[in-house]
């Protein structure tokens, strides 16, 4: 088999009784003449029955049949649109199982680097308030190095601007560093009490610092969004849709962090979404407790291609930030990190990090949270980046039920970079889900032990695979990661399971895997056609893929032009 899941013949079964239903024969002669036909390319359908083919036809929505170029253009009739595709590979939308859609109310800071140093985040900041309108907020992201440097705090901020707030998140999202106008404009005050799951770090005087972890630092998130007025946030979402499209993505699950889900939806009916658009409601909390109530009134709601479903948790966070860890000790980590790097030797320290990696909530409020889940009907989704939150959160599967309770409910474990080999029949038998980002593996060390991909797979687990990206994307610089694994080359998994991964079971990770993720009849037709083989091109050109044509249910969202006038009729 080339993935580790199989829906096809249901789907087959589904249609079957659909065309019987109809009195429909399959041919050109019934009723099922074919609006649509792809044919003379190689299509690889996420299917393991019939891996690769050379046409398909559309009818609607949805894919009536597939086959050979002969016998796909039979389907054809004197209206049916014809796309000679001419050798080109085409594979089923990408579906992005792991994405964050942002909106804020002014651009962020224009940074060379991506892990620029203090200095340079210091010349950024003073640019961009001579730039800004007087009293508008000033953000950016920062890298390891500028981060982990103690200095960096409020009163650093406060140095550089002090007409205006300056909040400046960690590149992973799970800290965030304020200046005193910035804390006053989101309402956090020296005496207030942390927020259940987040910390305000302060001075040894109890004064804040500016430092923000975890849920404290998505508080802020949320409310950075809220001020975004709706012709920014529309046309910021108009324009990342349209580069999903470009790069063939029919489908975006978002965890929702900085968007509230009823929001979300609203947005994205004005846009409106040209892809499919899963919304999973991500709370907040207060010192009071989390917010478990937000959107459950929305759960279940649809509206064009946008759905809203699903409850994310932030169990540990991330090795940027060690969790609740002190900056100091994070800093050490790295620089075993470089070393590593540097030596291009094994690296121990983040193998050690990931085995011990800090809790965000206790087991009691895990439990909790899987009861929640329950009550809503609705699936749930946890952050889990190192070992010990698989661990308490497996067990507090078992002791709220076990396998008879959870087997079925496929929970989502987003990241899993601390999952060890004795962990996973543990994941096989509760049905868990393991949602890999590919980028993460970008960091090019040896590690002994963790970020497993192979293993997981070979193991039954099931693997989806998302950018975990807030800004732009490309799925096959993720299929190049994720089938070379520079640190890990005996973990790597092949193209064709990438693909897979990235297709038919992130729809399987969102209970949607009898509708998409595979090219075969009865499914929707979510296509993209691409501007080279992703399957034979050399590893480092893998990156240069877009679409040239991406269709969401049978219709062009996407057209590249490389496909020619001469190539349709």
């Amino acid at each position: 088999m080339l993935g580790r899941l199989n829906f096809d013949s249901v789907a087959a079964i589904v249609f079957a009784g659909i065309l019987i239903a109809v009195g429909g024969t399959g041919n050109a002669a019934g009723p099922w003449i074919a609006d649509v036909v792809l044919i003379n390319g190689k299509i690889f359908t996420s299917s393991d029955a019939h891996p690769y083919v050379e046409a398909l036809a559309i009818r609607g929505e949805r894919i009536i049949a597939i086959g050979t170029s002969a016998e796909i253009k039979a389907l054809s009739g004197p209206h049916t649109k014809i796309y000679d595709l001419q050798g080109r590979t085409a594979i089923p939308g990408i579906n992005d199982s792991h994405y964050h859609l942002y909106i804020d109310p002014a651009g962020d800071l224009d940074l060379k680097s991506g892990d620029p140093t203090l200095e340079e985040m210091s010349k950024a900041i003073i640019a961009k308030a001579g730039t800004e309108a007087t009293g508008s907020t000033i953000f950016g992201y920062a890298g390891p190095t500028a981060y982990l440097n103690p200095e960096f705090n409020r009163n650093y901020l406060d140095k550089l601007v002090s007409d205006r707030p300056v909040a400046i998140f960690t590149v992973s999202g799970h800290a965030v560093i304020l200046s005193s106008a910035a804390l006053e404009e989101f309402g956090i005050r020296d005496g207030d009490k942390d927020p259940v799951g987040g910390r305000y770090e302060r001075n040894p005087d109890g004064r804040l610092n500016g430092v923000l972890r975890e849920y404290a630092a998505l508080n802020v998130e949320r409310k950075l969004a809220d001020m975004t007025s709706e012709t920014d946030a529309i046309q910021q979402l108009r324009t990342t849709l349209a580069d999903f499209a470009r790069f063939g993505v029919t489908s975006v699950q978002d965890m929702s962090a900085a968007i509230a889900p009823e929001r979300c939806m609203i947005l994205l009916e004005k846009v409106p979404s040209p892809i499919r658009v899963r919304i999973v409601r991500m709370p907040g909390s207060t010192a009071q407790g989390r917010d478990s109530d937000e959107g459950v009134p929305a759960l279940g709601r649809k509206s064009g291609l946008v759905t809203i479903s699903g409850s994310k948790w932030l169990l540990d966070g991330t090795a940027l930030e060690g969790t609740f860890a002190a900056r100091d000790t994070q800093a050490a980590l790295f620089v075993d990190i470089r070393q590593a790097q540097k030596s291009d030797s094994v690296s121990t320290g983040l193998d050690q990090f990931l085995a011990t990696q800090g809790l965000i909530f206790s087991s009691e409020q895990m439990s909790a949270m899987l009861n929640e889940s329950l009550r809503a009907n609705t699936q749930l989704i946890v952050h889990v980046n190192g070992y010990p939150a698989a661990i308490v959160m497996l067990d507090a599967m078992q002791k709220s039920g076990g396998v008879k309770t959870w087997a079925s409910r496929r929970i989502r474990f987003e990241h899993g970079e601390g999952l060890t080999p004795d962990v996973l029949p543990r994941l096989v038998a509760m049905g868990v889900i393991v949602v890999e980002n590919p980028t993460h593996l970008a960091h090019h060390l040896k590690l002994a032990r963790s970020q497993l991909l192979k293993s997981i797979l070979d193991a039954g687990v099931p693997v989806a695979l998302g950018s975990d990206s807030g800004g732009s994307v490309n799925p096959y610089r993720d299929i190049m990661l994720a089938s070379t694994h520079p640190d890990r080359p005996d973990e790597a998994i092949t193209r064709e399971q990438a693909v897979i991964a990235y297709t038919l079971t992130s729809a399987y990770a969102e209970f949607a895997e009898h509708d998409k993720g595979s090219l075969v009849p009865g499914k929707l037709a979510d296509i993209a056609v691409l501007s080279q083989d992703i399957f034979t091109v050399p590893n480092d050109d893998l990156p240069k893929t877009v679409a040239v044509l991406t269709m969401v249910g049978g219709k062009v969202i996407h057209d590249g032009r490389p496909i020619t006038n001469n190539d349709r009729k």
